[in-house]
């Protein structure tokens, strides 16, 4: 091992730990602003914490390999979009404390499409990684699972914009009146913010706990 590329793989190693965390933690305060009220109590911080560690993460990614253009690029635009969030994240404080100002629910809606759109280009930063390292079956694995993420993160944003473009409609056959009432159940949202939400999410983090692992074998060996 190079010991000159030792600091950099220290970066690269610190930037997915920091992702790893910064993923759940920040879909958790998010949503537990909008429905309990322990976090408001600690105002505008807790989403400007969360999404700030995402941006952190990833800029310490960018201190790995400067010099290949496509993992730079790649990386670019995932720092905007962190940026873009760091920024958006007070409106989910805002939005907790008046929910019916609908500025504040819009900007919000914003919010979730750019998390959304963060959460692909990391996906794509995690394929040019694995492009880089030695490990062909990371690589495969990386392949397959940005593809299903983004299959699944699709088709979540296909199915919330028919489902209000629909139910702005007048008339409708029955039969799609029926499947808009039945989205209306708990249990079936439940079932989608789970399929098409936290799945993404939870195998974005195991792809980046995987690449981790892969960095820290290439250094001190395989685990035994």
């Amino acid at each position: 091992m190079n010991a000159d590329l030792l600091p950099s793989l220290r970066h690269l190693v610190r930037g997915l730990t920091t992702v790893f965390w910064g993923l759940p933690s920040t879909l958790l305060i998010c949503v537990l602003m909008a429905v309990a009220e322990f976090p408001r109590a600690l105002g505008c911080a807790p989403p400007i914490i969360t999404t700030g560690l995402l941006l952190f993460g990833v800029c310490e990614l960018a201190r790995f390999q400067p010099q290949e253009r496509e993992w730079q690029r790649a990386l670019e635009r995932a720092q905007l979009l962190a940026l873009v969030n760091v920024g958006l994240a007070p409106f989910v404080y805002f939005w907790s404390r008046q929910p019916t100002e609908a500025y504040y629910f819009q900007i919000v809606i914003v919010l979730a499409f750019t998390g959304l759109l963060f959460l692909y280009l990391l996906n794509h930063v995690l394929q040019r990684l694995a492009a880089m390292l030695p490990d062909e079956t990371l690589r495969a694995d990386t392949v397959f699972f940005t593809r299903l993420n983004l299959t699944l993160m699709v088709t979540g944003v296909v199915f919330v914009v028919g489902y209000y473009l629909l139910a702005e409609l007048k008339s409708l056959p029955q039969a799609v009146i029926e499947a808009l009432d039945l989205a209306q159940v708990a249990r079936i949202r439940f079932a989608l913010v789970v399929v098409l939400v936290l799945l993404p999410v939870s195998m974005t983090m195991s792809l980046v706990w995987k690449t981790r692992d892969v960095v820290l074998g290439s250094v001190f060996g395989p685990r035994s």
